[in-house]
């Protein structure tokens, strides 16, 4: 089932900038995306570098950030991007399936990705999946990721799990979900200060090092909200 289409306003639209080198498949995207409702695209960039720029002159709800391109390429964009602490989604858009490049993304502060074979058929839910606050799991993803990480000793989990606070549990669903520590300081009316030494904690409570395993704990947990077409 297709994801509702979502404004803040009824004239705000969602702000997308694209990052991808090839300029056709910018142009091509940029006429689907502005034929959206609800979507507008503000800016464009050739590579990392260029995004990073084009982030900071548009402040962009959501970026699509392909990850092959040149000078920087689109995860270390992503990574630089995620740093700024900017109130910003990030979707890769990729031709890669495997779960390896899920997984990189989540670590440098993306929200998911679209195989580019897909784009016409994937990419408006994802966008609108990732600004309502979710993270967007490729099909194909997901079943990787089920079926590598689902196993392991759920009775330690969750002994450990027992042992967050609340806090700790919010900080660490938000953060699965792929806020940023500003927007869970916003949320939780702490912070963003606060909000790192809540994550500090869970993490080693629960024996983790890095943020795509607090995504993989999350999925064990059955803490991710999932888009529609994966609970079905």
């Amino acid at each position: 089932m297709e994801q509702p289409i979502l404004t803040t306003s009824s004239s705000k639209k969602i702000t997308i900038l694209l990052a991808d080198d090839h300029p056709i498949l910018r142009a091509g995207l940029r006429t689907l995306i502005d034929a959206q409702p609800d979507m507008h695209v503000v800016g464009e960039a050739s590579d990392g570098a260029e995004a990073i720029d084009r982030t900071r002159e548009t402040h962009p709800d959501v970026i699509i950030m392909d990850i092959a391109m040149p000078r920087m390429d689109g995860l270390e964009a992503m990574r630089r991007i995620r740093d700024l602490n900017m109130p910003v989604k990030m979707l890769a858009l990729t031709m890669h399936a495997e779960a390896e490049y899920l997984f990189k993304v989540l670590e440098n502060g993306g929200s998911g990705y679209v195989l580019k074979q897909g784009v016409d058929l994937d990419l408006f839910e994802a966008i609108r999946t990732v600004i309502a606050g979710n993270v967007f799991l490729y099909p194909s993803a997901t079943r990787l990721l089920l079926s590598r990480y689902l196993e392991g000793n759920n009775e330690q989990e969750a002994d450990a799990y027992d042992k967050l606070s609340d806090r700790e549990r919010e900080v660490l669903k938000l953060t699965a979900e792929g806020y940023s520590s500003q927007e869970i300081a916003d949320q939780l009316i702490l912070s963003p200060k606060t909000v790192e030494t809540y994550r500090s904690r869970l993490m080693q409570k629960l024996n983790l090092h890095h943020r795509s395993e607090i995504v993989r704990y999350a999925l064990r947990k059955g803490l991710l909200q999932l888009p529609e077409q994966e609970r079905r």
